[in-house]
């Protein structure tokens, strides 16, 4: 830490020397995940790959954000992961649609699932992957016919 402290870099050139790896790494799984989709699934992408890819970009600087303050409030490392995994991965696995589907769930959860960032990411996903849905679409706030507005 102290070395950390000692070094000549500026707040923000710190800030983003520890976020653009990471954000560098989402973007390459989602490639990955539209490559493996593609040619080892055989599932078309019927929508844009431009905005598919900036959606993505969108989702992680908020989830980079909400783990930088996550890092940040919090005393040591082993906290912060589990918090993390609290907060960010348990919700949006089980909540968002991914797995099981929101219109199953008892009226109570499914209100819930609105305060889910991964519930729109999933359903923006879905639509401009097995849809094409385009920007339109998902600005109206109904994208793929999965969110209700």
């Amino acid at each position: 830490m102290e070395q950390l402290i000692s070094t000549p870099v500026k707040n923000i050139e710190l800030i983003l020397g520890k976020l653009l790896p990471y954000f560098s790494i989402g973007l390459i799984d989602v490639a990955l995940s539209v490559a493996m989709g593609q040619f080892i699934f055989q599932v078309p992408l019927r929508g844009n790959l431009l905005l598919l890819f900036g959606s993505s970009a969108i989702f992680l600087i908020g989830a980079l954000g909400l783990g930088f303050l996550l890092s940040v409030t919090t005393r040591s490392q082993l906290l912060a992961s589990q918090l993390a995994m609290v907060t960010t991965f348990l919700p949006a696995f089980l909540l968002s649609g991914f797995m099981y589907s929101i219109t199953n769930m008892p009226k109570a959860i499914q209100l819930i699932t609105y305060l889910i960032p991964a519930r729109y990411f999933v359903a923006i996903l879905k639509g401009i992957y097995l849809k094409g849905i385009g920007l339109k679409v998902i600005t109206s706030g109904k994208a793929g016919g999965l969110i209700k507005p």
